[in-house]
């Protein structure tokens, strides 16, 4: 049986709430597998911390920060849309990583992850983290969502266009870091997709969608959690299979509701015609 620290698991729990604001809006940029992408930039930061023997979600935090930078100028200075530059950025960072990671014993839990005891220092510092990007994603949510409309109107609102893309995907960047400790750079930008592609089936406004993602971010952590305990499987690859039951239960959802919707409409339509 794994034991599991209140420190580590309330951690998680916050970084799930952080990962389900941002996902809502990764989808909704068309960014969900260049998100996900994005999240193995950390590699050769990785590679390089294990070479020399020092944190590696340092190294991967710093891979993603310089990461963030490239992306924003690149961004700015060509005409390719962030998936590509994303696409890009990963392919090479995919190379390094190879290159700079050798056989270690810590690579495993890098990649993917695992509950490991946080120090007081760690867990002030993420559950800071992941409040400042929840509030960050939901202060700012209608500018964002402005800007995916249309960014001539967001120049017309004056709203900072460039400013806000960067900070998007620095919000983006602190979300992969606080889950690479549990998660693992590999599985981190699951739990970013796939509770977005839950709240995207069932919810009805932005509002529920980010509740609903992070609601279902949540609960893929906690069943999660609770499974692998149980089961004594790794905690990463479970917390994913968890989530991936619950869009699938999301589907099922959003298939009988909308038969359900149209069902009256049908019935209506007949009983007018036999009037």
């Amino acid at each position: 049986m794994i034991s599991i620290e209140p420190q580590s698991f309330i951690l998680a729990v916050f970084t799930a709430i952080a990962s389900g604001v941002v996902g809502s809006f990764a989808l909704m940029r068309r960014m969900t597998l260049a998100g996900d992408a994005f999240s193995h930039v950390a590699l050769p930061g990785i590679g390089v911390a294990l070479l020399y023997s020092f944190n590696p979600v340092l190294g991967g935090a710093a891979a993603l920060f310089m990461g963030t930078l490239i992306i924003w100028k690149v961004e700015r200075l060509s005409p390719l849309n962030t998936e590509a530059i994303i696409g890009v950025l990963f392919a090479l960072s995919l190379a390094i990583g190879a290159i700079a990671i050798g056989e270690e014993h810590e690579l495993v839990e890098a990649l993917f992850g695992g509950i490991t005891p946080v120090t007081a220092p760690e867990f002030i510092l993420g559950s800071l983290i992941a409040i400042f990007v929840t509030g960050f994603i939901v202060s700012n949510r209608h500018a964002l969502i402005l800007l995916l409309v249309s960014k001539e109107l967001a120049k017309t609102a004056a709203i900072p266009i460039d400013r806000l893309q960067f900070l998007f995907l620095l919000m983006f960047a602190l979300t992969v870091i606080l889950g690479m400790k549990f998660l693992g750079v590999l599985l981190m930008g699951s739990l970013i997709i796939i509770p977005a592609a839950i709240a995207r089936n069932v919810a009805q406004n932005l509002s529920g969608m980010l509740v609903i993602a992070s609601g279902s971010a949540v609960a893929s952590v906690i069943l999660g959690i609770l499974a692998s305990q149980f089961f004594e499987a790794p905690l990463g690859p479970t917390i994913i299979i968890i989530a991936g039951i619950l869009f699938v239960a999301s589907l099922v959802s959003n298939v009988f509701g909308a038969s359900r919707r149209v069902r009256p409409s049908r019935s209506n339509h007949g009983s007018a015609g036999s009037l």
